[in-house]
């Protein structure tokens, strides 16, 4: 017999997704004892639970997986060949529906005209106050992404207009946004992405000699497709990428919610030490990942919620409205951006993103995904 630790180390499977795939009835131990409520899986287990990581990598939904394992070990293997040639064929037909709109959507793409050289024809100059542009490089850095496939996010998006500078930064999961003061440019917006390393560049730079943020104002330049950033006589430079942003306004304009003050240090901690769920909607790794499940309250708390204590309502539905999920590393990570001992999280529907942002400088905010929760 293996423990549950025995079992995740020897299947690959986390704990918390063993226990969530007990619960739905998928994986149940073979033994609980009823004194200590401590899970046990017999040998033949292992085989079944790295079974159901296949299939869910494969996109198989749970009442399938649960007869497919079921019919696993019997003689009559029927039943599993149908079910597993059933789910290929909605994925076929999936991909081929995807194939279809995915063609519509390149021709109307090379349908549009597109500029054959760069829209930015003059230089664009500009100071910043050292340590907001620091700040401001700090809050965003954790949401840019790291995906090969989408360029365009694995960088920091300048956005120059007015007095303000504007950093960005998304991995589609999440954003942040931040502001600094600017002086020196009159002109029409600009826009410039700055690759990651460089942008780490700029930041070690902004830091100073002695490794203390701060100092007097910097310099930042674009010309053409280079960016360039000078303090006193040291400088990071190097070239923009060659890609458009999404249009981050439009992504940021969310209706109001129910908004909650927390203390950041003990929300952390009962974030780390609270219960989590498991996505079975795999994330940027493409592996599921641990929930902290959120549910504001009336009286501007917010409490980490575990195992069937989501609902608060009567009706069907009610509870719904009352919660959100969100992956916690991905939470960790915004606090810790947020640089703040109180930050307010702003609660909208569970399928809208949740927001972060400072009391002081709502100008700087992170916003983060929900996780559809498997019931």
């Amino acid at each position: 017999m293996r423990s549950i630790g025995e079992m995740a180390r020897d299947s690959g499977l986390g704990v918390s997704a063993l226990r969530f795939y007990d619960r739905a009835g998928v994986l149940v131990p073979a033994w609980v004892d009823p004194v200590s409520s401590y899970r046990w899986y017999g040998p033949e287990q292992c085989e079944e639970a790295r079974l159901l990581t296949r299939l869910r990598r494969a996109g198989m939904p749970l009442p399938d997986i649960r007869l497919v394992l079921a019919g696993w070990s019997g003689a009559d293997t029927d039943l599993v060949r149908k079910l597993l040639q059933a789910h290929l064929r909605r994925l076929e037909l999936g991909l081929s529906d995807a194939r279809s709109e995915f063609s519509a959507v390149r021709a109307l793409l090379e349908g549009r005209e597109k500029p054959m050289t760069s829209l930015r024809t003059a230089a664009v100059r500009l100071t910043v106050p050292a340590a907001e542009l620091a700040a401001a490089l700090d809050a965003v850095r954790f949401a840019a992404g790291t995906d090969p496939e989408l360029p365009m996010l694995g960088g920091i998006l300048f956005d120059i207009e007015g007095g303000a500078l504007r950093v960005v930064a998304t991995d589609r999961y999440r954003m942040a946004v931040a502001q600094a003061r600017a002086t020196g440019h009159d002109g029409a917006r600009e826009q410039v992405i700055v690759p990651a390393p460089l942008a780490d560049a700029m930041r070690a730079l902004l830091s100073g000699e002695d490794g203390e943020d701060g100092g007097g104002p910097v310099r930042l330049s674009v010309d053409g497709d280079r960016v360039t950033l000078e303090a006193g006589d040291r400088q990071a430079a190097g070239q923009c990428l060659d890609h458009d942003f999404p249009d981050y306004r439009r992504l940021v304009r969310l209706p109001a919610g129910r908004r909650a003050v927390v203390d950041v240090p003990a929300f952390r901690e009962a974030l780390k030490t609270g219960p989590v769920r498991t996505s079975e909607t795999p994330g940027p790794d493409g592996t599921p990942c641990d929930l902290s499940v959120l549910r504001p309250a009336a009286d501007g708390t917010v409490t980490v919620c575990a195992d069937g204590e989501e609902g608060g309502g009567g009706e069907e539905g009610d509870a719904d409205r009352n919660h959100v999920a969100v992956n916690r590393e991905f939470l960790l990570h915004a606090l810790t951006a947020g640089a703040r001992d109180r930050l307010v999280l702003e609660f909208g529907a569970p399928t809208a993103p949740l927001a972060i942002r400072r009391p002081d400088a709502e100008d700087t905010f992170s916003l983060l995904m929900p996780v559809r929760l498997d019931n």
